[in-house]
This record gives structure tokens, sequence and C-alpha cells, in this order.
């Protein structure tokens, strides 16, 4: 098999060596499975890793070579291998949204919620608006209130994208729609990419209008003054408002109403301590 010239140095993962780029990636990468075979039966390693330490594992998953990662992994690829953003197969899988790649990573052990510094497999699903995917790993298990120092959850990520498809199946399953990211929640996001569907489908699911971010805006205010996605918010704010309104006149209502039969009772009380006593005090008085 043939390797690039550059020199081989020894990786610190411990899973082979560096490289800048060797013919099993290059086999790997472009799907060309009868090549990567005869190079692992010619005894070239599967782990070897390039300089960003990118093994041909992730190569085959981010394009979505489903054959190529099945040989992989039967030649004992490591399945949970780290490239230089800490992203595993299984989070190029997602991105690349093969749903073959990330069931064969699946049943070789992938971790799911890998600790990772960055982007979850989830978060990654989100990010390519890959709605199998995202439904896959959370069947799995996945966490979906996992949190990017840069990006949030994966439901800031679904709407920071546009991916109308990946949000409403995150909260379909249950994902937190007030999740908040330096205050900033994913109806901040659609707001910034004014996507009335995605407006509409987390105020549905609870999505708070009034929320603040670290600068103290609310949703509204990136909407664009005008825009439809600023009508929608407003919409949204004064029917909220009106709600509010009739719920505190309701509630006032109610105390009222509760004050009033406290009264009563009271009054019915104190009358039926004076008849009974006024009753007692005659009967005795009648004995005497």
């Amino acid at each position: 098999y043939e390797l690039a010239s550059l020199a081989l140095l020894p990786s610190p993962h411990g899973l082979g060596f560096w490289t800048d780029r060797s013919a099993v990636h290059e086999a790997a990468a472009q799907g060309r499975s009868l090549d990567l075979q005869r190079l692992i039966q010619g005894g070239a390693p599967v782990n070897i890793v390039a300089v960003d330490s990118i093994t041909p594992l992730h190569e085959a998953c981010i394009q979505g070579q489903t054959q190529c990662v099945r040989l992989l992994l039967i030649a004992g690829a490591q399945v949970d291998a780290r490239n230089i953003d800490s992203s595993t197969p299984l989070c190029d899988a997602c991105a690349a949204g093969s749903l073959e790649c990330v069931r064969l990573l699946l049943q070789y052990g992938a971790t799911v919620n890998p600790p990772l510094f960055s982007f979850s497999p989830l978060h990654e699903a989100c990010m390519g608006g890959n709605a199998d995917c995202v439904q896959l790993m959370i069947d799995e298990g996945a966490l979906m209130e996992a949190h990017d120092c840069h990006f949030g959850t994966p439901l800031h990520v679904a709407c920071a994208r546009q991916h109308y498809d990946c949000a409403e199946v995150l909260l379909k399953a249950g994902a937190n729609v007030n999740a908040a990211k330096l205050h900033e929640t994913a109806l901040h996001h659609a707001a910034k990419v004014k996507h009335l569907g995605l407006i509409d489908l987390l105020v549905e699911f609870g999505g708070n209008v009034y929320a603040t971010d670290n600068l103290g805006k609310k949703p509204i205010y990136y909407a664009g003054t005008g825009s439809p996605a600023y009508l929608c918010l407003e919409f949204f704010e004064s029917k909220l408002s009106i709600h509010l309104d009739r719920y505190h006149t309701q509630r006032c209502h109610l105390h009222l109403h509760l004050e009033l039969l406290a009264e009563a009772f009271i009054q019915s009380d104190f009358q039926r301590f004076i008849y009974t006593h006024s009753h007692s005090d005659g009967g005795v008085s009648h004995a005497r």
C-alpha cells in the first residue's frame, strides 16, 4: 500500500501514525471498497491518522461511504476515535446525514453522548438538517439539552440553521423550548433568521416571546421592524397580553368571590352560634 511522502510520526492518541494522507484515507473517502479491502488484507493500518487526527473511518463517515465504514470497523477501526476538533466518526456520519453509517457505528458501540468540547452527534445532525438522524439519535438516548459553549443546545442549532423538521423532532421528543444560551433562546434565533414557521412552532410548544437575552432584548427586537416575522411576534405578544389580562381579571373576580363566600360562611357560622347559644340559655332559664 502507498503512503504519502510525509514521514510517519507516532500519534499522541495511540491510534497509529501521523501522515499527511494515506492510501487508506483516499480509498475510504472515495468509496473504493475493493481497493480498501486489498489495502487492509495487505496489512495497511486502519487506524492511521492524518495531521489533523482524521482517521480513515472519519473520512468514510463524512462521505457516507457505508461499505467502507463496514470494512474498516470489521478490520478493527476505533469507533470513537477523535479528530483535532474532538469529533468522532459518529459526529461525521450525523453531519453527513447517513443513516446507514450511523446505524453501523452504533452496532459497533459508538458513544451517543461523548464527552466532547464542541458539538455532540445530535448537534451535528441538527446542523446538517438531517431530521432522520436527529430522531435516531434521540431514540438511542442522545441528550437533547447537551450544551455547546458557542451554539447552545441542538434546538438552538436547528433554529439558527433554519431546519424546521429537526426543530419539530426535538420539540415533540420533549426538548426544552426555552433553554437558554447566554439567556438567548431558540426563539431569538428564529427571529434573527426571520423564519415564520419556526416562530409559530416554538410558540406552539411554549416558547416565551417575552424572554430577554443578555442584552435585555426580546426575540421581536431581532426580527426587523415591520417584517413578517416582527408582525408575527407582535401578534403573539398582544395575544398573550390579552390572555394575561383576562387571567388577572378572572383571578380578581375569583378572589372577590372567595372573599364574599368566606364572609357569608363567617356570617352564617356567627348566626348559628348566636341561635344555638340563645336557645341553650333559654332552656336553662326555663328549667330554673
